[in-house]
Formats: structure tokens, sequence, C-alpha cells
């Protein structure tokens, strides 16, 4: 038995919109960063991005479980002496509620070219509307005579 791997033309996307409300940060994100992955598709070749486009809404509306609000800390450093800067997770959902999102399943995708492919796949908005989202149909009345 030959060992499966996936061709380009093998490969169809498809667009998961993902409603993150009242989910907890780390099962979301899972799901997610699997969704990118591909690997919940037969196809799926680690070696390719067979993977599909995800977009998450209502992202300010994750929660957390136990103190991690204030207890997880995020690091940066900005390469200058001194220059170390934190943000706790929940100061960073005030100022920018789609980072907690984007960081948590950046961290659970390959760190590599491959793993950045994958990333790009990835749209998080804060509220319930985003770009391209279909219309709803609305019917124009009747006219009487």
């Amino acid at each position: 038995m030959k060992t499966y791997s996936a061709k380009p033309a093998d490969i169809k996307r498809e667009r998961h919109i993902i409603d993150a409300a009242d989910k907890t940060l780390g099962r979301l994100s899972s799901q997610i960063a699997m969704l990118l992955m591909g690997k919940h598709k037969p196809i799926y070749t680690p070696s390719q991005d067979t993977g599909d486009f995800v977009i998450v809404i209502n992202a300010a509306k994750v929660r957390v479980t136990g103190k991690k609000a204030e207890q997880k800390v995020y690091f940066r450093h900005s390469n200058y002496p001194g220059g170390l800067k934190s943000i706790t997770l929940g100061r960073l959902m005030q100022q920018f509620p789609t980072r907690a999102i984007e960081y948590a399943v950046k961290g659970m995708l390959p760190h590599t070219r491959l793993g950045a492919q994958m990333n790009k796949k990835l749209r998080v908005y804060a509220g319930a509307t985003y770009p391209n989202a279909p219309k709803a149909k609305t019917e124009k009345p009747k006219e009487s005579k």
C-alpha cells in the first residue's frame, strides 16, 4: 500500500464561519487550527496546505476559564535595551479583541513557512458582521394597481 500525497488539483477549499460567542478560547482555537491545517479531511498531507478558510465572528465575546484574564500575560520585545513589553489577556481583549484568538491559533500551527501560509487563511472579526458576508434578501413590495 502506497502513502497518499495530496496534489494541488485534489485540494478543494471550503469556507467555515465560526461564531466565537461564549466559547472557550483554547478549545475554539484548537478547532480552528485543525480546520486551517486540513486535518479534518481524508486527503490530509503534513507537507501540503490542505486546509480550509476560516472566518471567526464575535471574537470579543470569547471567554476564558479561571483567572486567565488577569494572570495570562503576552510578551513582546522591541529589540532595544529595556524594550520588553507585556500585556494581560484581559487588557488585550479590551484593546484588540481579535488578537487573543489570532495568537492562540498561530501557536497551534506549524512554526514554518507552511504554517504562515495556513495562518493567512484565518480572518477574525470582533463583531457579528464581516466583509463579503452574504447579503440578506430583501423583497420589494409589490405595487398595487
